[in-house]
């Protein structure tokens, strides 16, 4: 899924647009024990208690793709009798008005979710009727071609509120808060199936991490039988180890630069398409950019790639790559430079020093200063 198809999910998370027909849920204490279950038509819940589940439902659709929202495709032994995205299906077809499903559905979270806590399983069925988008990409509300029926899963910390005063309105008095177990945003949850093309793709599925670092791997292989990708930082650690360990001698300040630039091009030109795909390089589309920056093949590239990446992994290029800044450090200075103005710094070797040199104008702030551009230096004062 892209980030327009995200977005247009995600905007069926309110009131006078949700699609939500059912809502199930399950209470996990620390000790992995169901404490409670819900069952409800979505549309019964009070309508407070309806607005805080939305905030939950488009935090589960938040965050950035490749980062924190992963697209997880299933491995074609998930999609027999007993694989994961059989039961996801059958979970989904259900409705989930079939209390045995969704009680092996409870037990399969409890046995791979690793969380030492209390935590709530939130589970939402609705059906989207997908409406038609006219020549000029405007909606036409009242013309559908299909329905988009859709699982979201919201697994949410349950911690204890914090201890304090508070003011007591019918004692008019300032005494200790009553503490309360309080649902917290999201730690994970999914969507199934992935809304690509604006329909159904049942081969895959949205996955969500809050925290992008760590996206629990066991948890994505033992319940979707899915191969959890490289994190956003494990990314850009294999693609530099990459540069380094391929690049050797070549691996200088110009090549570097030149691979940057290559890519940072590929991201704007993908921006500027409707629809567009997050970028992604497989192993070809970076040997080639890597072939082209240094000039020359690149012999242990391979190896090194299926080392350090995976055989069949593909990178996501804005994990590898920040299209809004170029960084220079040094063990003493950092030099940060927009990402589109790279040909402001180049090297320079000066009475057999190297130097980083930097082209400057007359808009210099020192410490929040503004001060003077240098003035250039003339051949007497040289000779001076």
């Amino acid at each position: 899924m892209n980030k327009k198809e995200v977005s247009e999910i995600k905007k069926l998370m309110a009131p006078d647009r949700s699609a939500i027909t059912r809502i199930c849920g399950c209470y996990v204490d620390g000790e992995k024990q169901k404490k409670t279950e819900l069952k409800e038509a979505f549309l019964s819940l009070p309508q407070e208690e309806m607005f805080k589940y939305f905030e939950i439902f488009r935090k589960t659709l938040s965050g950035t793709i490749g980062k924190n929202l992963i697209n997880l495709d299933f491995p074609l032994d998930q999609e027999f009798e007993d694989g994961a995205q059989k039961f996801l299906l059958r979970l989904r077809d259900s409705q989930l008005k079939d209390a045995a499903l969704l009680e092996e559905f409870y037990n399969k979270i409890i046995e791979s979710y690793y969380y030492g806590e209390n935590y709530y399983i939130i589970l939402i069925h609705g059906a989207y009727d997908i409406p038609k988008r006219g020549s000029d990409n405007i909606e036409m509300e009242d013309a559908s071609d299909s329905v988009y029926e859709y699982l979201l899963c919201s697994i949410c910390p349950v911690k204890l509120s914090k201890a304090g005063l508070c003011y007591n309105t019918q004692n008019n008095m300032i005494e200790e808060r009553i503490r309360d177990w309080i649902v917290e945003v999201p730690d994970c949850g999914f969507l199934f199936p992935a809304f690509h093309d604006r329909n159904a793709d049942i081969h895959s599925m949205l996955y969500y991490s809050k925290n992008a670092k760590e996206l629990q791997d066991s948890f994505i292989e033992d319940l979707f039988g899915c191969t959890a990708p490289l994190t956003a930082v494990n990314q850009k650690e294999s693609f530099n180890t990459l540069l380094e360990e391929t690049l050797k001698d070549q691996c200088n300040f110009d090549t570097v630069r030149t691979i940057h630039e290559k890519i940072t091009e590929q991201m704007k030109e993908q921006e500027n398409q409707e629809n567009s795909e997050p970028v992604t390089l497989n192993r070809n589309e970076v040997k080639r950019i890597l072939e082209h920056a240094a000039n020359a093949d690149i012999e242990d590239f391979d190896q090194v790639f299926e080392e350090s990446v995976g055989e069949t992994s593909e990178l996501l290029a804005s994990n590898i790559t920040n299209t809004q800044k170029f960084e220079i450090k040094t063990p003493e200075v950092t030099i940060k430079v927009a990402s589109d103005r790279t040909d402001l710094v180049e090297t320079k070797m000066i009475d057999g020093v190297p130097y980083l040199v930097i082209q400057i104008t007359d808009q210099i702030e020192v410490n929040g200063v503004h001060v003077n551009a240098l003035k250039p230096v003339s051949s007497s004062d040289l000779s001076e």
